[in-house]
């Protein structure tokens, strides 16, 4: 005899057991972040630790910023942040417009050299780049920051794809017919089909900028100007380090990307898998 199939609401219970306790698994770190920033330094390391909110977070606040220039800090890294996605969209959109509409010589010849330096690890690049942009005299400056990723491979090949994908040869030759300029066709015409792609790649852009650490290690020395996650990592000591300060630091710093998510999480989902159905 065949065994008899669990009951579907059984399945389903176990499912949701599953997916409930892998979702405990993540958002445990961001929990514990959030009450260590309410904690004092002696409070976090007791066992058991802390579970629930305390009274520090103003005093963490004020450690923090009588550590380092924190929201000096804050607004460059909200300025780098918002130049690189604003630059990256630009750039890559009219680059994928290209590569998908437009016929020139080398078309596929440039495009998979652009896909071909998807394969170039990052740390690879990391001497040459520095070398640049000392040679352009762009070293503690928050260009070096900004200007080098804003035609980006991975930005060009989702622009490409969505593009070929979305906007209708017709309505472009249409538009060529009543006498509409290439940049005018890519501005008025092009552009607004490509809105779920640019949010996608906008808010991917924000979060890796927001996040970026490597670079402005590499490209920026003055405390003043550096961006948040360099200047909570020069919070850090072997001794002395105000973990309840660099917990509220980290926190104020999550909230953005938070916002940015739930705001724009369905785009950013429709924005990937447009395309993969017809």
């Amino acid at each position: 005899m065949r065994p008899r199939p669990a009951p579907r609401a059984l399945s389903r219970g176990l499912a949701y057991l599953v997916v409930g306790l892998g979702a405990l698994v993540m958002l445990a770190p961001f929990w514990l972040m959030a009450v260590f920033a309410t904690q004092s330094k002696t409070a976090i390391f007791n066992l058991p630790p802390p579970l629930w909110f305390g009274s520090e977070l103003l005093g963490n606040i004020g450690v923090l910023a009588g550590r380092i220039p924190f929201w000096k800090n804050l607004g460059w890294s909200l300025y780098v942040a918002l130049m690189s996605t604003g630059l990256t969209l630009l750039f890559c959109s009219m680059a994928g417009y290209a590569f998908a509409m437009l016929e020139f010589r080398f078309k596929q010849a440039l495009f998979a050299l652009v896909l071909g330096t998807m394969l170039v690890p990052p740390f690879m690049t990391m001497i040459p780049n520095f070398m640049v942009m000392d040679a352009l005299g762009w070293i503690d400056t928050h260009r070096a920051l900004y200007v080098p990723g804003a035609a980006g491979a991975f930005g060009i090949y989702l622009m490409r794809q969505f593009t070929a994908a979305a906007v209708p040869v017709e309505l472009l030759k249409a538009a060529r017919i009543d006498g509409c300029s290439e940049l005018g066709i890519y501005w008025h015409v092009a552009l607004p089909l490509m809105r779920p792609a640019l949010g996608t790649l906008g808010l991917i852009t924000f979060i890796g900028s927001w996040n970026n650490f490597m670079a402005p290690l590499v490209v920026l020395r003055q405390a003043d100007s550096y961006t948040l996650p360099l200047a909570l990592r020069s919070l850090q000591s072997t001794v002395n380090t105000e973990w309840g300060a660099l917990m509220a630091g980290s926190a104020i710093a999550t909230v953005p990307l938070l916002i940015l998510f739930v705001v724009f999480s369905r785009q950013l989902i429709a924005g990937l898998t447009a395309g993969a159905v017809k």
